[in-house]
Parts: C-alpha cells; structure tokens; sequence
C-alpha cells in the first residue's frame, strides 16, 4: 500500500482557537451522529414484540430487523473507512449522516416486515458510513495524549446511548408508536448535519488509493452466509444440508477473502494492522462484550413484555440500572484505566460482566424489580471499561496511515459481535425452548393437543409469548393460563442457558484482556490534515 502524504498537526496550544475544528466542539458534532446509530442498536428490542404483532414477524424476521443492521454496519464499516481516508472524514460522515435520517424515516413508513428488514440494511449502510469517520476527525481534533481524554469520553457516549435505547425505546412505543422510534432520527440527523456543515473540519489521506471492491463483497458474502445459516438453523435443523452448506459458504469465501486480502494491493482490510497483537485481541474482545450484550438485550425484552406483562416503558424502566450506571461508569472507566492500567481494568470489567450475567441467568418467573436491577448495574460498570478501553488500543496501536480503516475494525468488531450474539444465542433459546416445552407440558399433566397447535403454542413460547382466552375460544379458563405457564417455563430455560453461555463468554474476554497493552504515546505521530 502507498504511503499516505500527511500534515504534521497543530501543537495543543493551537488548538481550540477558533470555531472549526475545536475539540470539544468536534466531539459534541460527531457524537450528535453516532448517538442515532448506536441507540438504533438497542432501541428495536424494546419495539420488537410490538413489531411481531403489527407486522406479523416471525422470530427468524426479528432476528433479521437485529442482525440485518448489524451485519450491513459489519461489514461496510471498514470499507468506509477507507472511504474517508481517500475522500475525506467529514464529506463521508456527513453523507453518513443525512442517509441514515432518511432511511431512518422510510423505516418508519414500512408496511411489511420484508420491507423493514431490508431498509434496515439500508440504514446499517449509511450508519458504517459515520463512525469510522468520526473517530477519524476526533484523532485530528485531540493529537497526542488528548486522544485518551477523547476515547473516555467517547466510550462513554457509545456505552451511555446504547444502555439508553430501551427507556427512549419503551417511552416512544407506549406513548406514540414503533415507528416513533424510528421518526426520532430525523430531527437529530437535521441537527448532526448542520452542527456537522458548522464546526467540523476536513481531514484524509492525501494518497488516493483504488477501493477493494472484490473484498467488498467477499467479506459480505461470508458473514450472510454465516449469520444466515446460524439464525436458520432452529428452522432447518443443525445437520439439513442447507444449514452446512450455507456454514461451509462462510468459511470457504472467508477464506478467500483472507487470501485475497495478501495478494491485493489496495487490500480492504491490510493484514498488517493486526500483526500488533494488542490490536487482535482489542477487536475480539469488541466482538466478546458485544455478543454478550446485544444477545442479552434481545430476549430480556420477550421476558419482560412477555413472561411478566409490563409495558413497554416499565420493560425499558427494568434497565434504568444500566442506563443510570453508564453516567458513573464511564467517565470512571477513564480514569481507572490511566490510574490502573489498560490489561487491569478491562479485566476487571469482563469479570464484572460475567458476574451479572450469571446473575441473569438466576432470574425466576416472578423476578422483582431489584432481581434485575443488581445485575444490570454491575454491566454498567463491566461493560463500560470494555468499551473505552478496547476503543484505546485498537485505535491507538493502529498505524496512523490505517486510521480510517482502524477506526471500521473497531466498530465492525462490535456489530459482528452483536450479530453473531443475536443470533447464535437466539438459536441456542429456540433450541432449548422446543428441547423442554414437552417436557413441561407432560409435568404439568396436560391433555394431548393436536401437533399443529402444539407447534404454535411452541413458536409462541420462543417469544416468551402465552396462549390468551381469545386464541383458545373453545379451551377452559384455568386449561389456558396452565398452558400459559408451561409456555413462561419453557421460555425462561431458554433464556437461562442463553445467559450461561454470555457468562462463559465474559470470562474468556476477561483471560484475554490479561494480554494487551496500552495504545502507543503519538505525540510526534502525524496526523491527515484535510
């Protein structure tokens, strides 16, 4: 690869001078953007049985509304990163910007669930579009060692607006509509773009370089492939032959993605960024906490609006916890880590994390509001140093050349990871929820229905969803709700095993968070300079 022409940057004491280009400023502009893609993270879950009901969706559709996102941000992250090395950060995160309010706005006017599957890949495009970009322009903004006051801060508004999702979320679905969350983007996108238009200043790579297309869609083949086949497989089955030869896709194309990517000479993804190992092991554990996190968000919902009835707004009140510890969590992630150390504090979180999902994993039919409340707590205060401190090494052991392409590997690690999350723990609940409903329904001594009833009432029980009277016109009263509770049953040993493997999974990001280091000092390192 061609070495990038770069302008040293201003010293510190120049900085902050004038409107554009003030640090602080630049933080507040590019945060206003990346709020709307990571609230839109989170913020669906709280909408999703909503969704299921108007729509007609079934758990395979949700998990596409979810993953469908995610994997469009996945894989399009690092390429637009590039994008705004050769073109410029605030050109790509401006249009990022402006087509994710737009499509933010055609998702709210969707008539059927295909039509929102396929918007929402829409709006992953255009939300992978700003982030890589943004961290881009903070790196300009905030040289040297300002750049870990800005990673604090920005790990801080990453973790903050993805733990806010569900109370906005439960707010807007009671009170409006599932639309309404969608709607939202709008005015915040008019007010990103022209905060954006006002303050920000350009900056890229002044060596233009050819875009990897073949890499492109290499990589976008293999991860459809993969997630495709996982969220299919409880429909399939594990060993129909289309579950393998859609897994055997993946790892066929991912290979030759990787081969492709040392033979290219404008590679999408240079190899050579991840011969740091700190580098590696921060993108894995992105990957990690993200699988734990946004795995855990998906079906606490279906617990909370199905097993236990509450509203939308109570299920997103239930998570207040989290999103009231990010306020005190991240900002603490910042300092522990420059007082304690990267490898120490992230550990510490991972564990911390570990410790509450296993908590989850305990939750009972009739969990009270502290039942819940504890544990997501503690993943306030273990998911936080994660994000900020994985952040830091993945960007600032990167080369500064790759700092765009640096920038899409962090963000892609973490939609890869919360993909791979929704839709591996989502086959791991489905499969034990139609492992154990019999099993239940023989427990509690119930009459023998026909196979087809019995299959709905088993989909329904994977939303956390029971039969009502009106579904059962012509079934007594107590039959019904006895029905109903081998349904919650069911649901919950699903939801159990789901949480004992995001436990698991916490505790090897913990072993491996023992070996990475801090992100290089870059005082003298320059900086592209639009």
């Amino acid at each position: 690869m061609a070495q990038a022409k770069t302008v040293a940057a201003p010293p510190p004491s120049d900085l902050g001078t004038t409107r554009q280009g003030h640090p602080w400023l630049t933080l507040l502009s590019v945060s206003l953007g990346v709020i709307m893609v990571m609230l839109d993270g989170t913020v669906v879950s709280i909408a999703n049985p909503v969704i299921a009901q108007d729509l007609k969706a079934s758990l395979s559709d949700l998990q596409w509304v979810t993953s469908g996102y995610l994997l469009a941000l996945a894989v399009f992250l690092i390429t637009a990163g590039k994008l705004g090395d050769l073109f410029g950060h605030k050109r790509i995160f401006l249009i990022g910007v402006a087509g994710f309010a737009l499509s933010s706005l055609a998702i709210g006017l969707s008539s059927s669930v295909g039509m929102l599957i396929g918007l929402r890949v829409l709006q992953g495009l255009f939300g992978a579009l700003l982030q890589p970009a943004a961290l881009a322009l903070l790196r300009v903004a905030f040289p040297g060692e300002r750049l870990k006051t800005a990673m604090g801060a920005w790990g801080g508004i990453i973790g903050l607006s993805s733990a806010a999702g569900p109370i906005v979320g439960g707010l807007l679905v009671e009170n409006v509509s599932w639309q309404s969350v969608f709607f939202i983007n709008v005015p915040v996108g008019i007010a990103a773009l022209a905060m954006g238009l006002w303050v920000l200043t350009e900056s890229r790579a002044r060596t233009l370089s050819r875009i990897d297309w073949l890499g492109v869609l290499l990589l976008s083949v293999a991860m459809f492939s993969l997630v495709w086949a996982i969220i299919q497989a409880p429909t399939w089955g594990w060993g129909d032959a289309r579950t393998i030869g859609f897994l055997a896709a993946a790892v066929v194309v991912g290979g030759v993605f990787l081969w492709w990517q040392t033979r290219s000479s404008e590679p999408l993804l240079p190899l050579s960024l991840f011969a740091n190992a700190s580098v590696s092991i921060g993108t894995g554990l992105m990957m990690l906490v993200a699988f734990s996190m946004f795995g855990a968000m998906f079906f606490l919902t279906f617990f909370f609006q199905g097993v236990h009835g509450l509203s939308p707004l109570e299920s997103g009140m239930r998570m207040l916890p989290m999103s009231a510890g990010m306020i005190v969590a991240s900002p603490l992630a910042a300092v522990l880590i420059g007082r304690f150390g990267t490898k120490i504090t992230i550990t510490g979180g991972m564990l911390i994390t570990g410790l509450a999902m296993f908590l989850l994993s305990r939750l009972s039919l009739d969990a009270a509001f502290i039942d819940s409340g504890i544990p997501f707590a503690l993943l306030a205060f273990g998911l936080s140093p994660v994000f900020v401190g994985a952040t830091e090494i993945i960007v600032g052991n990167a080369p500064e050349d790759l700092s765009g392409v640096a920038g899409g590997v962090q963000q892609s690690a973490m939609q890869v990871g919360g993909a791979l999350g929704t839709a591996i723990l989502g086959a791991i609940v489905s499969a034990r929820v139609a492992d154990v409903y019999q099993d239940h329904w023989t427990q509690a001594k119930l009459p023998a229905l026909p196979p087809q009833q019995v299959d709905g009432l088993q989909e329904l029980a994977t939303f956390g969803g029971a039969p009502t009277a009106q579904m059962m016109p012509n079934v007594p009263e107590p039959l019904v709700q006895a029905i109903g509770k081998v349904s919650h049953l069911s649901f919950l040993d699903g939801m159990h095993l789901g949480f004992t493997v995001s436990t698991g999974v916490a505790v090897l990001a913990a072993v491996l968070a023992l070996f990475v280091k801090a992100g290089r000092k870059s005082e003298d390192a320059p900086i592209h300079m639009g």
